[in-house]
């Protein structure tokens, strides 16, 4: 039985990091670096560090915090915000990071995706999607969840699969900070077109949204929180305590 990991998510504004709903209405949580290391030492599986205004601003990637966090894990590290070219993946890849996700610049160059799986591997490109329903259809949002590309969301997702991305991290806008459970329709329409780990990002709210993802939708490899966390609503230990109390593999 695949380990079921958890993972989560440092989205960084501005060096701090913070956490909104909707992606909207942002409030800042702690250092990035102070949080890191409380997720290393406590358990987490793997940390996701996002700079999440670098492509909206069309700037590179905050790198001398990015270094720290690094340094200061002993966990996988998947890194991501303003990567538009394989330069800015050897660039990421160099202060630390395991994984490398793309997002808006992937829309601009889906090629990208190609160039950077054939340099390091499909193992290092995450492709990470934001997602909204629009009058009913799952569309892709780009820039932070700014703006709509008109995508359609599976469709996109499993091209970029076909072109080498080895993991989704599937974020779902409309589940995103409302803290009532996963979206699991978006997650199973994606999950039953790909052949390789997709993340659940988007509206864990207790223990409980973990036990139903994973029930309801085995084929998903891992879940991705914030706020449940940083805020002390759920502690890792005692959320994988409960998994494997379920019969849930989890690593221990």
């Amino acid at each position: 039985m695949i380990t079921k990991r958890i993972i989560p998510c440092l989205d960084v504004k501005d060096g701090r990091v913070v956490k909104g709903v909707n992606f909207l209405g942002l409030a800042d949580v702690s250092s990035p670096v102070k949080l890191a290391r409380f997720y290393s030492d406590g358990g987490a599986d793997e940390l996701v560090f996002y700079d999440i205004t670098a492509s909206a601003e069309g700037r590179a990637l905050f790198t001398d915090i990015l270094t720290e966090v690094a340094r200061t894990i002993f966990i996988p590290l998947t890194v991501g915000g303003g990567i538009n070219s394989v330069a800015d993946f050897d660039r990421v890849l160099k202060c630390g990071a395991d994984k490398v996700s793309v997002n808006s610049g992937a829309i601009r160059n889906p090629a990208l995706i190609t160039e950077a799986a054939k340099k390091y591997g499909s193992q290092c490109v995450v492709l990470s999607a934001d997602v909204k329903r629009v009058d009913g259809v799952f569309r892709v949002f780009a820039k932070g969840g700014r703006e709509n590309t008109g995508m359609e969301a599976i469709e996109w997702i499993r091209s970029g699969v076909e072109r080498g991305a080895g993991e989704i991290v599937l974020n779902s806008i409309d589940t995103d900070g409302v803290k009532g459970g996963f979206d699991l329709e978006m997650l199973d329409a994606v999950s039953s077109v790909v052949d390789v780990p997709v993340i659940a990002s988007g509206g864990a709210g207790c223990m409980e949204d973990f036990v139903t993802l994973f029930r309801a939708l085995p084929r998903v490899d891992a879940g991705l929180a914030a706020s449940i966390f940083h805020f002390g609503e759920v502690s890792i230990t005692d959320l994988k305590r409960r998994l494997a109390d379920e019969g849930i593999n989890v690593r221990r």
